[in-house]
């Protein structure tokens, strides 16, 4: 994450904390796969590739042991998630950043990516358009940008980890235009099983929060590792865009400056 403003955007805790439990999250996998996808129909191998809000690196790693690009980059907030993704992936470049107030650092990393990924970022700023217009520093013009948000009601555990709003088809559609970016398309993926996995989350509510703070509870243990287990091999039959799906998955290209004048 890269904007901290509130107690509960803690990302050292949130990471210390759930941090192997997102690593084997099928939500993820099915985020990461859908992103993939995306990149995928770009001209490989995409020169310089950014992920804004790059987490423990969890996406880069599998971007890379995909070769999906020849450089990679990640800004992120989170100290611990910074450390934790120089060791997974020591081939990319990790930088500890505030997109509204960057390092002096961050400067080499003006117009550099010839594509983004900003996954699960948004839904977590106070300002989505002043978050994008600010990300827009660091894409080449014309770069791809795949933004994925969820859509849906928002759970306990949501507002737990500091999200702010949900979004819908139009909404992200809206939000990326403001920015600056032209959008080549808006899918509403993830029905029916993901919206399911979604409501088993709602419905557990505080306990879930307790079972993830608990020092007993492990993702690899019985019961949560069947959970996910059924869940991750449910989500490949989810469909890709249905007017009901609860994963928003968004791609967009950063429109030169010239065009916005």
């Amino acid at each position: 994450m890269l904007i901290k403003k509130r107690d509960d955007d803690d990302w050292e805790r949130h990471w210390t904390n759930y941090g192997d439990w997102a690593s084997l999250n099928p939500a993820q996998t099915m985020r990461h796969n859908a992103v993939l996808a995306v990149l995928k129909n770009e001209r490989l191998p995409i020169a310089r590739l950014l992920d804004v809000g790059s987490g423990q690196g969890d996406f880069l790693t599998r971007a890379y042991a995909a070769r999906i690009a020849e450089q990679y980059a990640g800004f992120e907030l989170s100290k611990a998630g910074i450390l934790a993704s120089r060791a997974k992936l020591p081939q990319a470049d990790f930088v500890e950043l505030d997109i509204h107030d960057p390092p002096p650092d961050a400067n080499r990393f003006a117009s550099w990516a010839t594509a983004a990924v900003c996954s699960e970022v948004i839904e977590h700023v106070d300002d989505p358009v002043a978050f994008l217009s600010s990300l827009r520093r660091y894409l080449s013009d014309n770069a791809t940008l795949v933004l994925t948000v969820p859509a849906g009601p928002i759970s306990r555990f949501d507002k737990h980890i500091g999200h702010r709003r949900h979004f819908d088809r139009a909404s992200v559609r809206q939000v990326l235009e403001q920015a600056g970016f032209r959008v080549s398309a808006v899918r509403l993926a993830g029905f029916p099983f993901f919206n399911l996995y979604r409501l088993t989350v709602i419905i557990r509510g505080r306990q879930l929060m307790r079972d993830l703070e608990s020092q007993d509870a492990s993702p690899t243990a019985g019961v949560a590792r069947l959970a996910m287990q059924m869940f991750g091999f449910l989500f490949h039959f989810t469909l890709k865009d249905f007017p009901f799906g609860w994963q928003v998955v968004a791609v967009a290209q950063k429109a030169p400056d010239s065009d916005l004048n």
